[in-house]
């Protein structure tokens, strides 16, 4: 845990980053101006009620709560379990219920850095085959996806979904400030299959996953992500669900057949 940068300076930071001025901090916060610029240059002490009141107003992930409370000399609110320790036995089973009834359609569980958690047998399906060096230790979905040796050469609409993948991963990293995400987008823009732009592909409501199946048949797949709704553990806020549904009734059909094979 970092306790060697200051908590004002963490605070004007995600104040900054969440494009707040002192005053807008302050009003929703329910203190004065004043008050959270000696906070910033360190003139005042925070109270551990404040700093909670602020991580909230900021909409600071729990781990960022975390460090800003131990910067501030107070121990940290939230814990963090490791997935397989008895705290998150029944979070588990809840994720386990989820993916099962979700087959035959594919659905999985990662970690903040995309890190694969968990995967139901639709989705284990869908990547068999994947070379060892990509599924150790533990597989990264991202780079399995988008990476040569990966899924990219099944991936029909590879250019959009390619975008698609690294907006959202530029999202996470404004929303988290989390070094790996931004590394992680690097490493991914570097991947080939960004050059061919479908003009039509604007046009579209959702973009899906269009992914050659083991016969050479497309399925697109809409995807989703599901969160829980009010952690209070590191592990379980930065656990998210991604779960795919058919985008037409061949796909269906495809995946039906698929599973019964």
């Amino acid at each position: 845990m970092d306790t060697a940068t200051p908590f004002g300076h963490l605070l004007r930071d995600w104040r900054q980053r969440r494009r707040l001025t002192q005053l807008d901090l302050a009003d929703a916060a329910g203190v004065s101006t004043r008050h959270v610029s000696f906070l910033e240059t360190h003139r005042s002490l925070p109270s551990r009620a404040l700093l909670m009141r602020l991580g909230a107003v900021l909409d600071m992930p729990l781990r960022e709560r975390n460090r800003m409370l131990v910067s501030a000399g107070f121990a940290p609110m939230y814990r963090e379990h490791r997935w397989d320790e008895q705290a998150l036995q029944v979070a588990r089973e809840a994720i386990e219920r989820l993916l099962a009834a979700h087959e035959p359609y594919p659905a999985l569980a990662i970690d903040r850095h995309w890190n694969l958690v968990t995967a139901n047998a639709a989705a284990q399906r869908l990547m068999a085959g994947l070379p060892e060096a990509l599924l150790a230790p533990v597989p990264n979905v991202l780079r399995a996806s988008l990476h040569p040796d990966g899924l990219s050469s099944r991936i029909a609409n590879l250019p959009q979904w390619r975008a698609h993948i690294l907006e959202r991963l530029q999202h996470q990293h404004e929303a988290t400030q989390d070094p790996v995400l931004d590394d992680l987008r690097k490493e991914l823009a570097a991947y080939p299959g960004g050059e061919a732009e479908d003009p039509g592909a604007a046009e579209a409501i959702i973009v899906p996953l269009q992914l050659r199946g083991p016969d050479g048949q497309v399925l697109s797949l809409l995807g989703t992500t599901t969160v829980f709704g009010t952690p209070n553990d590191v592990t379980l806020a930065e656990l998210a669900i991604e779960s795919f549904f058919p985008a037409d009734p061949g796909t269906a059909a495809l995946l039906h057949a698929m599973a019964q094979a």
